[in-house]
């Protein structure tokens, strides 16, 4: 993961080391590696503006560094570097889910947790995911499947809810999601289940029809929260879907799936820099288990170790 980006940090190092061996830094030590390196991040499927943002970060650490004789150069820039990445990720807000619905369960019962997202990006996985981490933190989950516009979207929830021996709610095909969504709520406070977890429909973002949908089920279950499914290899794409959702319906907290897919690491370091919403989880492979929640650390350890 994130190999290609790992690659130009570490030749930007290596190669100014050489220009700023027992000397200050100034513009001109810097301003050519700088400049190539921001063309290599956005060769790499880096946002423009958040090669910008990590490049400008880097320079004005730069400026001005006084390395001492005897000191190992290239040890001093990459540790620059990383200091710069990891005040650009720090500035990513992360989130806590299980303290997010112990706090509700405090209150009152179930906790409401209404997921959004694209058809491909993961979602009905990631929900399954989800489940599965909440209930081994101790609690009683069950997922709802208020998808019913797409032709197998309950079938693949009941499936997942299976292997991992989840309660599944479902709803007809062609009925309306928002009585099926309410539906799947009550049977939660009936049965005295901690957590719903509401699958909704992922027709294309642009697509008017879907967020009215989506406002509807927002109306009638009033969730507690709202999350955000985004495939991390989208790049700007899954930006401008964020954009889309958050102007319909709003979003609370985002989720990245296959960040272990992005063998360059650009387009899902320009989605982690560029969301501008808190990131409870990262999806990180295929298996129940693989999905963690976000650190900066998870992705400086990518980066740089």
């Amino acid at each position: 993961m994130f190999a290609r980006i790992k690659k130009i940090f570490q030749d930007f190092a290596n190669n100014l080391q050489s220009a700023i061996l027992y000397r200050t830094l100034d513009e001109k030590d810097i301003e050519n590696y700088s400049n190539e390196m921001f063309m290599r991040l956005v060769e790499a499927d880096v946002a423009y503006e958040v090669a910008e943002k990590i490049i400008e970060n880097i320079r004005q650490r730069l400026i001005g560094l006084k390395i001492r004789r005897g000191d190992d150069v290239e040890k001093h820039v990459e540790e620059v570097v990383e200091k710069s990445i990891a005040s650009v990720l720090s500035a990513v807000g992360s989130f806590n889910l299980a303290n997010f619905v112990k706090s509700i369960l405090a209150r009152e019962s179930p906790a409401k947790l209404m997921f959004m997202g694209v058809n491909g990006v993961g979602k009905t996985t990631t929900i399954a995911k989800i489940a599965y981490k909440l209930r081994a933190e101790g609690f009683k989950p069950v997922v709802i499947a208020a998808d019913t516009f797409r032709a197998g979207a309950q079938e693949q929830l009941k499936k997942h809810a299976e292997r991992i021996s989840i309660a599944f709610f479902g709803g007809r095909y062609g009925s309306d999601p928002a009585a099926t969504a309410l539906d799947g709520v009550v049977y939660a406070q009936r049965n005295n289940f901690d957590v719903a977890l509401i699958d909704t429909a992922g027709r294309m973002h642009i697509d008017a029809d879907l967020m009215n949908e989506l406002r509807k089920v927002t109306r009638v279950v009033k969730p507690h929260i709202k999350l955000l499914v985004l495939d991390a290899l989208t790049g700007n794409d899954a930006l401008e879907q964020l954009k889309k959702f958050e102007e319909a319906v709003g979003v609370d907290v985002v989720i990245l799936t296959k960040i272990d897919a992005d063998a360059n690491g650009g387009a899902a370091l320009s989605v982690i820099m560029g969301v501008g919403k808190p990131i409870a989880y990262l999806g990180i492979g295929q298996r129940y288990e693989d999905l963690v929640e976000y650190d900066p650390g998870i992705i400086l350890k990518m980066l740089f170790k």
